[in-house]
């Protein structure tokens, strides 16, 4: 009798943990048939992308009229953006593809420059159009080596997982068409380097890896890098985390966390720096039910995240809500002025108030001590370089990245004109307008659901 017992005990068991392990093969491959899609999505937009990049900085070459080449190469700065994040939703960060996405880089600032630059007091020099020239040819070497890899993939079926895989591997990965395709790009691409760029562009490699020399701290082991996101995180040291290094080709070291929380079925994922074991970003995958709480009640659970770990000095910049959830973005605050280039962005469920996402770099990379000083400009005075149509509803001081990548202090003001809301940045100094962004609704923002 007992032995029967215990048999039928086994026996479930048995069946219990196939029918686990089916489902969670089932939600495993669920996961990688959505990463397929994306990476396919990403490259296909990427040869898209690089192929009307190469045209048009074709047809700027023929072109004779200023009226026309200010628009035609701000439409090439626009291409060089859209192909510069295709490569980075692709899976080449142990891939040594950086070369790449430095050129895409200097191409589009190069051409933003000169985009905004006043052509008829100074127009194109000899040398921008060489530039422009060698840059054609450039962009129709790597467009036509992307074509192959292209044509390789549809025709052979190749997986993007499998790069993935085998870019994971340990030490040199195995063959791969779509690995070794690349790699005749980026290796291609590493002969674009002296590329005469001009006496007024920096380029992109000369100041991207001193960023990270601002973080604090000593390095940490992959034990400590557990402990914190168990800390951070707020879970109990009995949870299962999974502690890895991030890629090679990373512009920082840097540990992937990923940490089961059976009692919601759901996976959190987390990254900490290497150097001084920083929060970077935080991604919790679930389904999220129908709203329960107002988008107000979801800011007061962003703001206590915020205080719990200290980040001080934080005021509400922006909150949108996209079907159940509310994002916010919070930016530091220094002597009344708001730091824009310091901010974090915060995602929480409108079902129950928990943490789904949080994005920290800008707020680790902004860190800097700052003179702002007194602006030249009163607030009256930046008013009045305002479109006289918008009637204005905020205003308060803020430091932004322009354009040109550098730091401007400006005077913010959010105003509406008809049904639409607007924030604008006006240069507190120089009375420029530095920034125009249209924006939600703000006045359904809080409304109690």
């Amino acid at each position: 009798m007992i032995r029967t017992i215990f048999i039928t005990i086994l026996a479930l068991a048995v069946i219990g943990t196939g029918y686990w392990g089916y489902k969670e093969h089932q939600e495993k491959n669920a996961i990688l048939i959505n990463a397929e899609n994306n990476y396919q999505r990403a490259f296909h937009d990427l040869n898209y992308h690089m192929d009307a990049l190469e045209d048009k900085i074709g047809a700027t070459l023929a072109m004779n009229s200023r009226q026309q080449l200010s628009p035609a190469l701000a439409e090439v700065w626009r291409l060089t953006s859209e192909a510069h994040n295709d490569v980075g939703q692709l899976p080449l960060a142990l891939l040594p593809f950086n070369k790449t996405e430095e050129f895409l880089a200097n191409i589009g600032e190069f051409s933003y420059r000169i985009a905004i630059r006043d052509l008829e007091k100074n127009p194109l020099s000899d040398k921008e159009y060489q530039t422009l020239e060698t840059l054609h040819q450039h962009a129709t070497e790597i467009k036509s080596e992307l074509k192959q890899v292209q044509s390789l993939v549809l025709e052979e079926n190749l997986r993007w997982m499998d790069v993935e895989l085998a870019l994971a591997t340990e030490g040199d990965p195995k063959d791969n068409t779509i690995i070794d395709g690349l790699k005749t790009v980026s290796k291609s691409v590493e002969g674009y380097s002296e590329v005469n760029w001009g006496p007024e562009m920096t380029k992109i490699s000369e100041y991207k890896d001193s960023k990270y020399k601002v973080l604090s701290g000593e390095e940490i082991s992959k034990e400590e890098a557990k402990k914190k996101a168990i800390e951070f995180l707020n879970l109990s040291t009995k949870s299962k985390v999974t502690v890895e290094k991030n890629g090679k080709g990373s512009p920082y070291e840097a540990y992937r966390v990923s940490v089961n929380k059976p009692d919601s079925n759901s996976t959190v994922y987390m990254e900490l720096t290497k150097k001084g074991g920083h929060p970077v970003w935080i991604m919790q995958e679930r389904e999220v039910g129908k709203p329960k709480i107002s988008l107000y009640k979801a800011t007061q659970k962003a703001d206590a995240f915020l205080q719990k770990h200290a980040m001080d000095k934080m005021e509400l910049a922006q909150s949108d809500q996209y079907d159940n959830t509310g994002v916010f973005t919070y930016v530091k605050v220094q002597d009344g002025v708001r730091i824009y280039p310091q901010s974090v962005t915060i995602k929480v469920a409108l079902d129950n108030g928990e943490l789904l996402a949080y994005e920290g770099m800008n707020y680790l990379l902004g860190e800097k001590d700052r003179n702002i000083g007194k602006p030249k400009l009163s607030e009256e005075e930046a008013k009045q370089k305002m479109n006289p149509n918008l009637k204005i509803q905020e205003t308060h001081q803020g430091v932004i990245v322009n354009d040109l990548g550098e730091e401007a202090h400006c005077y913010e003001f959010l105003a509406t004109m008809k049904n639409d809301t607007y924030r604008i940045f006006i240069n507190a100094n120089t009375g420029l307008e530095e920034k125009v962004q249209k924006l939600d609704d703000i006045n359904s923002s809080f409304k109690e659901l």
